[in-house]
Protein backbone atom coordinates (compact mmCIF):
# COMPACT_ATOMS: atom_id res chain seq x y z
CA UNK A 1 0.00 0.00 0.00
CA UNK A 2 1.28 3.14 -0.97
CA UNK A 3 2.29 5.23 2.48
CA UNK A 4 0.17 8.71 0.60
CA UNK A 5 -3.00 6.62 0.77
CA UNK A 6 -5.50 8.46 2.67
CA UNK A 7 -7.54 5.44 4.42
CA UNK A 8 -10.96 6.73 5.53
CA UNK A 9 -12.26 6.44 9.26
CA UNK A 10 -16.19 6.60 10.19
CA UNK A 11 -17.83 10.21 9.43
CA UNK A 12 -20.85 11.15 10.74
CA UNK A 13 -21.92 10.69 7.03
CA UNK A 14 -20.55 7.19 6.59
CA UNK A 15 -22.27 5.93 9.98
CA UNK A 16 -25.62 7.09 8.88
CA UNK A 17 -25.12 5.50 5.44
CA UNK A 18 -24.33 2.19 7.07
CA UNK A 19 -27.17 2.13 9.16
CA UNK A 20 -29.25 3.25 6.47
CA UNK A 21 -28.21 0.32 4.44
CA UNK A 22 -28.55 -1.86 7.17
CA UNK A 23 -31.82 -1.41 7.35
CA UNK A 24 -33.02 -1.53 4.31
CA UNK A 25 -31.48 -4.74 3.96
CA UNK A 26 -32.80 -6.35 7.29
CA UNK A 27 -36.48 -4.97 5.59
CA UNK A 28 -35.24 -6.60 1.90
CA UNK A 29 -34.17 -9.66 3.54
CA UNK A 30 -37.29 -11.64 3.31
CA UNK A 31 -37.69 -10.88 -0.50
CA UNK A 32 -34.63 -12.06 -1.56
CA UNK A 33 -34.74 -15.05 0.70
CA UNK A 34 -37.69 -16.06 -1.64
CA UNK A 35 -36.01 -16.14 -4.27
CA UNK A 36 -35.74 -19.56 -6.69
CA UNK A 37 -33.07 -21.58 -7.66
CA UNK A 38 -33.04 -20.12 -11.08
CA UNK A 39 -33.07 -16.52 -10.02
CA UNK A 40 -29.82 -16.99 -8.01
CA UNK A 41 -28.32 -18.76 -10.50
CA UNK A 42 -29.26 -15.61 -12.84
CA UNK A 43 -27.30 -12.89 -10.67
CA UNK A 44 -24.28 -15.30 -10.04
CA UNK A 45 -24.23 -15.91 -13.77
CA UNK A 46 -24.24 -11.74 -14.15
CA UNK A 47 -21.86 -11.63 -11.18
CA UNK A 48 -19.24 -13.84 -13.82
CA UNK A 49 -19.80 -11.81 -16.56
CA UNK A 50 -19.40 -8.45 -14.65
CA UNK A 51 -16.07 -9.92 -13.08
CA UNK A 52 -14.40 -10.89 -16.28
CA UNK A 53 -15.25 -7.31 -17.67
CA UNK A 54 -13.37 -6.07 -14.79
CA UNK A 55 -10.46 -8.43 -15.25
CA UNK A 56 -7.69 -5.73 -17.29
CA UNK A 57 -8.82 -3.13 -13.88
CA UNK A 58 -8.50 -6.32 -11.30
CA UNK A 59 -5.05 -7.34 -12.38
CA UNK A 60 -3.74 -3.30 -12.55
CA UNK A 61 -4.82 -2.75 -9.02
CA UNK A 62 -3.69 -6.11 -7.75
CA UNK A 63 -0.35 -4.66 -8.66
CA UNK A 64 -0.85 -1.72 -7.53
CA UNK A 65 -1.49 -3.05 -3.85
CA UNK A 66 0.96 -5.97 -3.64
CA UNK A 67 3.00 -6.19 -6.88
CA UNK A 68 0.75 -9.10 -7.83
CA UNK A 69 1.85 -10.29 -11.75
CA UNK A 70 -1.16 -11.44 -14.22
CA UNK A 71 0.13 -14.99 -14.12
CA UNK A 72 -0.76 -14.69 -10.02
CA UNK A 73 -3.94 -13.38 -9.93
CA UNK A 74 -5.59 -15.55 -12.60
CA UNK A 75 -3.95 -18.41 -10.28
CA UNK A 76 -4.64 -17.18 -6.85
CA UNK A 77 -8.01 -14.42 -7.22
CA UNK A 78 -9.66 -14.87 -10.33
CA UNK A 79 -9.61 -18.15 -10.95
CA UNK A 80 -10.36 -19.25 -7.41
CA UNK A 81 -13.63 -17.24 -7.69
CA UNK A 82 -15.08 -18.04 -11.15
CA UNK A 83 -14.27 -21.64 -10.57
CA UNK A 84 -16.51 -21.15 -7.47
CA UNK A 85 -19.29 -19.72 -8.93
CA UNK A 86 -19.39 -22.19 -11.56
CA UNK A 87 -19.80 -25.13 -9.28
CA UNK A 88 -22.33 -23.07 -7.44
CA UNK A 89 -24.43 -22.67 -10.37
CA UNK A 90 -24.19 -26.25 -11.47
CA UNK A 91 -25.12 -27.67 -7.73
CA UNK A 92 -27.49 -24.85 -6.52
CA UNK A 93 -30.58 -26.24 -7.38
CA UNK A 94 -30.18 -30.05 -5.68
CA UNK A 95 -28.62 -28.16 -2.85
CA UNK A 96 -31.65 -25.72 -2.22
CA UNK A 97 -33.66 -28.87 -2.65
CA UNK A 98 -35.71 -29.92 0.47
CA UNK A 99 -33.56 -33.06 1.57
CA UNK A 100 -36.10 -35.89 2.63
CA UNK A 101 -35.51 -37.92 6.01
CA UNK A 102 -36.84 -40.51 7.79
CA UNK A 103 -38.34 -41.12 11.48
CA UNK A 104 -37.96 -43.29 14.29
CA UNK A 105 -40.44 -45.92 14.74
CA UNK A 106 -42.35 -44.07 17.55
CA UNK A 107 -42.69 -41.40 14.79
CA UNK A 108 -43.61 -43.55 11.77
CA UNK A 109 -46.88 -41.52 10.23
CA UNK A 110 -44.61 -38.81 10.17
CA UNK A 111 -43.45 -36.84 6.75
CA UNK A 112 -39.77 -35.59 7.96
CA UNK A 113 -37.46 -33.44 6.09
CA UNK A 114 -35.19 -30.42 5.68
CA UNK A 115 -35.71 -27.27 4.86
CA UNK A 116 -32.85 -25.03 3.63
CA UNK A 117 -33.41 -21.17 4.35
CA UNK A 118 -31.13 -18.26 4.46
CA UNK A 119 -29.99 -16.60 8.01
CA UNK A 120 -30.76 -13.30 6.87
CA UNK A 121 -28.12 -10.23 6.79
CA UNK A 122 -24.71 -11.60 6.60
CA UNK A 123 -21.57 -9.53 7.23
CA UNK A 124 -18.41 -10.56 5.32
CA UNK A 125 -14.94 -9.08 6.78
CA UNK A 126 -12.29 -9.79 4.26
CA UNK A 127 -8.60 -9.46 4.31
CA UNK A 128 -5.52 -7.70 2.31
CA UNK A 129 -3.82 -10.77 1.30
CA UNK A 130 -5.75 -12.11 -1.21
CA UNK A 131 -8.03 -9.18 -0.88
CA UNK A 132 -10.75 -10.04 -4.62
CA UNK A 133 -10.50 -14.31 -3.59
CA UNK A 134 -11.83 -14.16 -0.13
CA UNK A 135 -14.30 -11.30 -0.93
CA UNK A 136 -16.18 -12.46 -3.65
CA UNK A 137 -15.83 -16.23 -2.19
CA UNK A 138 -18.01 -16.47 0.49
CA UNK A 139 -19.70 -13.60 -0.91
CA UNK A 140 -20.86 -16.44 -3.76
CA UNK A 141 -22.21 -18.34 -0.97
CA UNK A 142 -24.08 -15.89 0.53
CA UNK A 143 -26.01 -14.92 -2.24
CA UNK A 144 -26.61 -18.89 -3.40
CA UNK A 145 -27.95 -19.08 0.27
CA UNK A 146 -30.46 -16.08 -0.71
CA UNK A 147 -28.60 -13.63 1.96
CA UNK A 148 -28.74 -9.55 1.90
CA UNK A 149 -24.68 -9.02 2.70
CA UNK A 150 -22.56 -6.11 3.81
CA UNK A 151 -19.06 -6.35 2.40
CA UNK A 152 -16.13 -4.41 4.72
CA UNK A 153 -12.49 -5.35 2.57
CA UNK A 154 -9.68 -4.90 4.12
CA UNK A 155 -8.10 -1.23 3.89
CA UNK A 156 -4.46 -1.98 2.71
CA UNK A 157 -5.94 -2.87 -0.62
CA UNK A 158 -7.57 0.34 -1.73
CA UNK A 159 -7.04 0.19 -5.09
CA UNK A 160 -8.59 -3.28 -5.32
CA UNK A 161 -11.65 -2.51 -3.01
CA UNK A 162 -12.21 0.23 -5.68
CA UNK A 163 -12.82 -2.20 -9.04
CA UNK A 164 -14.53 -4.54 -6.53
CA UNK A 165 -16.96 -1.68 -5.35
CA UNK A 166 -17.77 -1.10 -9.26
CA UNK A 167 -18.19 -5.17 -9.55
CA UNK A 168 -21.04 -5.22 -6.76
CA UNK A 169 -22.28 -1.86 -7.75
CA UNK A 170 -22.67 -3.16 -11.33
CA UNK A 171 -24.59 -6.52 -9.45
CA UNK A 172 -26.92 -5.72 -6.91
CA UNK A 173 -28.93 -3.11 -5.48
CA UNK A 174 -27.49 -1.99 -2.13
CA UNK A 175 -30.52 -3.41 -0.55
CA UNK A 176 -29.43 -6.51 -1.45
CA UNK A 177 -25.30 -6.28 -1.44
CA UNK A 178 -23.48 -3.56 -0.31
CA UNK A 179 -19.63 -2.59 0.13
CA UNK A 180 -17.89 -0.21 2.87
CA UNK A 181 -14.88 1.02 2.98
CA UNK A 182 -12.25 2.24 5.67
CA UNK A 183 -10.35 1.72 8.58
CA UNK A 184 -10.94 -0.45 11.86
CA UNK A 185 -13.46 1.99 13.35
CA UNK A 186 -15.88 1.26 10.21
CA UNK A 187 -15.84 -2.18 10.83
CA UNK A 188 -16.45 -1.90 14.71
CA UNK A 189 -19.74 0.27 14.07
CA UNK A 190 -20.50 -3.11 11.66
CA UNK A 191 -19.93 -5.18 14.06
CA UNK A 192 -22.25 -3.44 16.54
CA UNK A 193 -25.05 -3.59 14.63
CA UNK A 194 -27.52 -7.03 14.88
CA UNK A 195 -26.02 -9.20 11.88
CA UNK A 196 -27.76 -12.72 11.43
CA UNK A 197 -23.90 -14.24 10.78
CA UNK A 198 -20.83 -12.72 10.39
CA UNK A 199 -17.77 -14.14 8.04
CA UNK A 200 -14.42 -12.98 8.72
CA UNK A 201 -11.19 -14.14 7.28
CA UNK A 202 -7.76 -12.63 9.25
CA UNK A 203 -5.40 -13.25 12.33
CA UNK A 204 -6.91 -15.39 15.50
CA UNK A 205 -6.43 -12.29 17.67
CA UNK A 206 -8.76 -10.18 15.31
CA UNK A 207 -11.12 -13.27 15.35
CA UNK A 208 -11.60 -12.89 18.95
CA UNK A 209 -12.70 -9.88 18.48
CA UNK A 210 -15.29 -10.58 15.68
CA UNK A 211 -16.04 -13.35 17.93
CA UNK A 212 -16.96 -11.02 21.09
CA UNK A 213 -18.77 -8.66 19.64
CA UNK A 214 -20.93 -11.40 17.21
CA UNK A 215 -22.13 -12.65 20.31
CA UNK A 216 -23.43 -9.49 21.79
CA UNK A 217 -26.34 -10.05 18.75
CA UNK A 218 -25.99 -14.29 18.92
CA UNK A 219 -24.90 -14.38 15.77
CA UNK A 220 -23.50 -16.66 14.38
CA UNK A 221 -19.80 -16.76 12.78
CA UNK A 222 -17.48 -18.39 10.48
CA UNK A 223 -14.19 -17.50 11.16
CA UNK A 224 -11.36 -18.30 8.21
CA UNK A 225 -7.89 -17.70 10.80
CA UNK A 226 -4.46 -18.74 10.45
CA UNK A 227 -1.68 -20.70 12.65
CA UNK A 228 1.83 -22.22 11.86
CA UNK A 229 1.24 -24.25 8.94
CA UNK A 230 3.67 -27.94 9.15
CA UNK A 231 4.70 -29.68 6.77
CA UNK A 232 6.43 -32.89 7.16
CA UNK A 233 8.72 -34.77 5.04
CA UNK A 234 9.65 -37.77 6.38
CA UNK A 235 12.66 -40.00 4.47
CA UNK A 236 10.41 -42.03 1.70
CA UNK A 237 9.47 -38.49 -0.02
CA UNK A 238 9.79 -37.02 -3.41
CA UNK A 239 12.07 -34.17 -2.31
CA UNK A 240 12.44 -32.93 -5.56
CA UNK A 241 8.05 -32.78 -5.97
CA UNK A 242 8.54 -31.85 -2.36
CA UNK A 243 11.35 -28.69 -2.81
CA UNK A 244 8.72 -27.68 -6.15
CA UNK A 245 5.71 -27.80 -4.11
CA UNK A 246 7.01 -26.30 -0.95
CA UNK A 247 9.29 -23.37 -3.09
CA UNK A 248 6.05 -22.00 -4.78
CA UNK A 249 3.44 -22.24 -2.22
CA UNK A 250 5.60 -20.38 0.24
CA UNK A 251 6.56 -17.42 -1.75
CA UNK A 252 3.53 -16.98 -3.92
CA UNK A 253 2.14 -13.62 -2.51
CA UNK A 254 5.26 -12.83 -0.41
CA UNK A 255 4.29 -15.72 1.90
CA UNK A 256 1.26 -13.60 2.91
CA UNK A 257 -1.28 -16.60 2.10
CA UNK A 258 -2.63 -18.50 5.43
CA UNK A 259 -2.26 -21.88 4.05
CA UNK A 260 1.15 -21.38 3.00
CA UNK A 261 3.94 -23.89 4.41
CA UNK A 262 5.15 -22.00 7.78
CA UNK A 263 8.02 -24.30 8.49
CA UNK A 264 9.09 -27.49 7.63
CA UNK A 265 9.79 -30.97 9.84
CA UNK A 266 12.53 -32.88 7.66
CA UNK A 267 13.62 -36.33 8.29
CA UNK A 268 17.58 -35.79 9.39
CA UNK A 269 18.34 -38.48 7.04
CA UNK A 270 17.34 -36.25 4.10
CA UNK A 271 17.67 -32.77 5.23
CA UNK A 272 20.74 -31.53 3.69
CA UNK A 273 19.38 -32.97 0.11
CA UNK A 274 16.19 -31.23 0.38
CA UNK A 275 18.08 -27.68 1.25
CA UNK A 276 20.30 -28.19 -1.31
CA UNK A 277 16.83 -28.79 -3.63
CA UNK A 278 15.03 -26.39 -2.77
CA UNK A 279 17.69 -24.03 -3.20
CA UNK A 280 18.08 -25.19 -6.84
CA UNK A 281 14.11 -24.99 -7.23
CA UNK A 282 13.91 -20.98 -6.15
CA UNK A 283 16.93 -20.10 -8.27
CA UNK A 284 14.87 -22.05 -11.68
CA UNK A 285 11.51 -19.84 -10.59
CA UNK A 286 12.54 -16.21 -9.26
CA UNK A 287 16.28 -16.17 -10.90
CA UNK A 288 19.99 -17.12 -9.97
CA UNK A 289 21.26 -13.84 -8.30
CA UNK A 290 19.91 -11.40 -5.23
CA UNK A 291 19.66 -8.88 -8.20
CA UNK A 292 17.31 -10.98 -10.45
CA UNK A 293 15.07 -12.53 -7.85
CA UNK A 294 14.61 -8.95 -6.55
CA UNK A 295 13.73 -7.84 -10.46
CA UNK A 296 11.51 -10.67 -11.50
CA UNK A 297 7.60 -9.63 -11.50
CA UNK A 298 6.75 -13.17 -10.41
CA UNK A 299 7.56 -12.10 -6.33
CA UNK A 300 4.78 -9.37 -4.45
CA UNK A 301 5.99 -7.34 -1.94
CA UNK A 302 4.62 -6.75 1.30
CA UNK A 303 1.28 -5.31 2.01
CA UNK A 304 2.77 -2.39 4.24
CA UNK A 305 5.45 -0.95 6.31
CA UNK A 306 4.65 -2.38 9.78
CA UNK A 307 3.77 -5.60 8.43
CA UNK A 308 7.43 -5.91 6.31
CA UNK A 309 9.18 -4.23 9.45
CA UNK A 310 7.15 -7.30 11.29
CA UNK A 311 8.53 -10.24 9.05
CA UNK A 312 12.02 -8.51 9.12
CA UNK A 313 12.13 -8.43 13.00
CA UNK A 314 11.30 -12.26 13.26
CA UNK A 315 14.15 -12.90 10.43
CA UNK A 316 16.83 -10.53 12.30
CA UNK A 317 16.26 -12.14 15.77
CA UNK A 318 16.36 -16.00 14.62
CA UNK A 319 20.03 -15.24 12.80
CA UNK A 320 20.85 -13.18 15.58
CA UNK A 321 20.38 -16.34 18.33
CA UNK A 322 22.41 -18.03 15.86
CA UNK A 323 19.89 -19.36 13.00
CA UNK A 324 22.14 -20.51 9.52
CA UNK A 325 21.16 -18.69 6.77
CA UNK A 326 20.83 -20.89 3.75
CA UNK A 327 19.32 -19.23 1.24
CA UNK A 328 18.09 -15.34 0.62
CA UNK A 329 18.37 -12.80 3.63
CA UNK A 330 17.86 -9.93 1.00
CA UNK A 331 15.89 -7.21 2.20
CA UNK A 332 14.85 -3.51 0.93
CA UNK A 333 12.31 -1.40 3.33
CA UNK A 334 11.73 1.49 0.48
CA UNK A 335 9.84 -1.79 -2.11
CA UNK A 336 9.02 -3.42 0.74
CA UNK A 337 10.58 -6.44 -0.28
CA UNK A 338 11.86 -9.48 1.77
CA UNK A 339 13.93 -11.95 -0.35
CA UNK A 340 12.33 -15.53 -0.55
CA UNK A 341 14.78 -16.90 2.23
CA UNK A 342 15.99 -20.32 4.19
CA UNK A 343 16.72 -20.57 7.36
CA UNK A 344 18.31 -23.86 8.88
CA UNK A 345 19.45 -24.91 12.87
CA UNK A 346 17.33 -22.02 14.58
CA UNK A 347 17.27 -22.08 18.37
CA UNK A 348 13.84 -22.81 19.95
CA UNK A 349 14.16 -19.84 21.68
CA UNK A 350 13.40 -17.70 18.56
CA UNK A 351 10.37 -15.52 17.69
CA UNK A 352 9.98 -17.00 14.38
CA UNK A 353 8.62 -20.29 16.41
CA UNK A 354 6.06 -18.27 18.12
CA UNK A 355 4.00 -16.87 15.66
CA UNK A 356 2.61 -17.25 12.20
CA UNK A 357 5.36 -16.01 9.60
CA UNK A 358 3.19 -14.41 6.96
CA UNK A 359 6.25 -13.90 4.67
CA UNK A 360 8.61 -15.14 2.63
CA UNK A 361 10.62 -16.72 5.47
CA UNK A 362 10.76 -20.66 6.09
CA UNK A 363 12.66 -22.46 9.03
CA UNK A 364 13.73 -26.11 8.78
CA UNK A 365 14.20 -28.29 11.65
CA UNK A 366 15.01 -32.01 12.09
CA UNK A 367 13.47 -34.72 13.21
CA UNK A 368 14.89 -38.08 13.96
CA UNK A 369 11.65 -40.40 14.38
CA UNK A 370 8.39 -39.13 12.85
CA UNK A 371 7.01 -39.33 16.77
CA UNK A 372 8.98 -36.07 17.51
CA UNK A 373 7.26 -34.37 13.73
CA UNK A 374 3.97 -35.25 15.31
CA UNK A 375 4.56 -34.13 19.14
CA UNK A 376 5.96 -31.44 17.76
CA UNK A 377 2.85 -30.33 15.67
CA UNK A 378 0.57 -31.27 18.50
CA UNK A 379 2.38 -29.22 21.54
CA UNK A 380 0.75 -26.19 19.61
CA UNK A 381 -2.41 -24.81 18.76
CA UNK A 382 -4.10 -26.88 15.61
CA UNK A 383 -3.15 -25.12 12.55
CA UNK A 384 -5.08 -24.42 9.29
CA UNK A 385 -3.38 -26.56 6.77
CA UNK A 386 -0.96 -29.69 7.52
CA UNK A 387 1.13 -31.11 4.42
CA UNK A 388 2.71 -34.52 4.37
CA UNK A 389 5.45 -35.82 1.90
CA UNK A 390 6.08 -39.56 1.64
CA UNK A 391 5.66 -42.30 -0.20
CA UNK A 392 4.75 -44.81 3.34
CA UNK A 393 1.01 -45.03 3.43
CA UNK A 394 1.85 -46.22 7.13
CA UNK A 395 3.36 -42.98 7.48
CA UNK A 396 0.90 -41.20 5.82
CA UNK A 397 -2.04 -42.72 8.07
CA UNK A 398 -0.19 -42.38 10.72
CA UNK A 399 -0.01 -38.42 10.58
CA UNK A 400 -3.22 -38.24 9.56
CA UNK A 401 -4.47 -40.25 12.59
CA UNK A 402 -2.55 -38.63 15.60
CA UNK A 403 -2.78 -34.89 14.53
CA UNK A 404 -5.66 -32.50 14.08
CA UNK A 405 -5.93 -29.42 11.88
CA UNK A 406 -7.99 -27.39 9.22
CA UNK A 407 -7.05 -29.63 6.17
CA UNK A 408 -4.33 -31.85 4.43
CA UNK A 409 -2.48 -32.31 1.60
CA UNK A 410 -0.46 -35.18 0.99
CA UNK A 411 2.49 -34.91 -1.50
CA UNK A 412 1.41 -31.28 -2.77
CA UNK A 413 1.21 -27.88 -1.15
CA UNK A 414 -2.61 -26.06 -1.22
CA UNK A 415 -4.74 -27.60 -3.75
CA UNK A 416 -7.52 -28.87 -1.10
CA UNK A 417 -8.02 -24.80 -0.83
CA UNK A 418 -8.79 -25.18 -4.18
CA UNK A 419 -11.27 -28.11 -4.34
CA UNK A 420 -15.25 -26.91 -3.84
CA UNK A 421 -16.09 -30.71 -2.94
CA UNK A 422 -13.80 -30.27 -0.14
CA UNK A 423 -15.04 -28.48 3.11
CA UNK A 424 -12.10 -25.49 3.95
CA UNK A 425 -11.51 -24.30 7.51
CA UNK A 426 -10.06 -24.23 10.58
CA UNK A 427 -9.65 -25.66 13.88
CA UNK A 428 -10.19 -24.05 17.19
CA UNK A 429 -7.34 -21.02 16.95
CA UNK A 430 -7.21 -21.81 13.18
CA UNK A 431 -11.00 -21.22 12.95
CA UNK A 432 -14.74 -22.10 13.21
CA UNK A 433 -16.91 -23.06 10.26
CA UNK A 434 -16.29 -24.00 6.31
CA UNK A 435 -16.27 -22.81 3.38
CA UNK A 436 -16.30 -23.55 -0.62
CA UNK A 437 -18.79 -25.34 -2.37
CA UNK A 438 -22.02 -27.21 -0.77
CA UNK A 439 -19.82 -26.49 2.55
CA UNK A 440 -19.82 -22.43 1.92
CA UNK A 441 -23.84 -22.65 0.85
CA UNK A 442 -24.49 -24.59 4.02
CA UNK A 443 -22.50 -22.13 6.12
CA UNK A 444 -24.88 -19.50 5.05
CA UNK A 445 -28.30 -21.22 5.76
CA UNK A 446 -30.10 -22.10 8.62
CA UNK A 447 -31.12 -26.29 8.13
CA UNK A 448 -34.72 -25.76 9.37
CA UNK A 449 -36.41 -29.14 10.57
CA UNK A 450 -39.82 -30.05 9.57
CA UNK A 451 -42.28 -32.69 10.80
CA UNK A 452 -45.61 -33.14 9.40
CA UNK A 453 -47.38 -35.20 11.21
CA UNK A 454 -50.07 -37.70 9.72
CA UNK A 455 -53.74 -37.03 9.43
CA UNK A 456 -54.89 -40.62 8.18
CA UNK A 457 -54.60 -42.17 11.89
CA UNK A 458 -56.61 -41.19 15.09
CA UNK A 459 -55.17 -38.53 17.58
CA UNK A 460 -54.04 -40.64 20.74
CA UNK A 461 -53.27 -39.45 24.26
CA UNK A 462 -51.24 -42.00 25.02
CA UNK A 463 -48.64 -39.64 25.78
CA UNK A 464 -50.57 -37.15 27.27
CA UNK A 465 -51.08 -37.08 31.08
CA UNK A 466 -52.80 -38.16 33.53
CA UNK A 467 -50.05 -40.63 33.33
CA UNK A 468 -50.08 -44.40 35.11
CA UNK A 469 -51.36 -47.62 34.69
CA UNK A 470 -49.46 -51.02 34.02
CA UNK A 471 -49.95 -51.32 30.28
CA UNK A 472 -49.08 -47.99 29.73
CA UNK A 473 -45.70 -48.23 32.26
CA UNK A 474 -44.62 -51.47 30.53
CA UNK A 475 -45.26 -50.07 27.07
CA UNK A 476 -42.81 -46.59 27.70
CA UNK A 477 -40.52 -48.65 29.71
CA UNK A 478 -40.19 -50.52 26.33
CA UNK A 479 -40.49 -47.31 24.01
CA UNK A 480 -37.32 -46.42 26.22
CA UNK A 481 -35.15 -49.57 26.12
CA UNK A 482 -35.75 -50.52 22.55
CA UNK A 483 -36.81 -47.93 20.41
Amino acid sequence: MSPETVIPSLTPDLKSEIHRVFALQKQHQWEVGRTTARQRIAKLKRLHQVILDHRPQLVEALWADLHKCEAEVNVSELGVVLHEIRFVIQHLASWMTPKRVGASIPLFRSHNEIIYEPKGVCLILSPWNFPFNLTFDPLVSAVAAGNCVILKPSEYSPNTNKVMQQIVTACFPPGEVSMFEGDASVAQELLGLPFNHVFFTGSPSVGKVVMRAAAEHLASVTLELGGKSPVIIDETADLDTAAAKIAWLKVINAGQTCIAPDYLLVHEQCHDALLEKLINKLQQFYGTTPEAVKATPDICRMVGLRHFQRVKYLLNDALQQGARLVYGGQTDESELYIAPTILADVPDTAKIWEEEIFGPILPIRKYQQLAEAITYVNARPKPLSLYIFSNADRNIKHILAETRCGGVTVNDCGPHFYNPELPFGGSNNSGIGNCHGEFGFLEFTNQKGVLYQAKWLPVTDFFHPPYGGKLRDWMLDGLVKWF
